[in-house]
């Protein structure tokens, strides 16, 4: 497990190296404990593993309930400052095939 500061450094790298052309997926869950398959064992308290990857790397952390809230701050400035590279939707072709249906 690295450490939250940490991993949300290399989200960062890995979202820079995928500004212009790529992907960076990011799932979230909550986590038992388990490094192994068998029975999950119940952990002292509620943890969340965040795994990302892109084409070649690939990032995994867990975090502690304590450290959920600093966490969520420096993961949602990370996202917005990284959210701009996406492509606007153009409407302009929704409303031509709207019109279209309309007559």
């Amino acid at each position: 497990a690295v450490v939250s500061t940490q991993s949300t450094g290399g989200l960062t790298k890995m979202f820079q190296n995928n500004r212009t052309a790529g992907s960076v997926i990011i799932t979230l869950k909550k986590y038992d404990g388990r490094t192994t398959r068998g029975k999950p064992t119940t952990p002292a308290d509620n943890l969340c593993l965040l795994r990302a990857t892109d084409s070649k790397k690939k990032l995994s952390t867990v975090v502690s309930n304590k450290e959920v809230t600093k966490f969520q701050m420096s993961y949602a400035t990370l996202l917005r400052g990284n959210m701009d590279s996406l492509k606007k939707h153009d409407k302009s072709k929704e409303r031509k095939e709207r019109k279209r249906k309309d007559m």
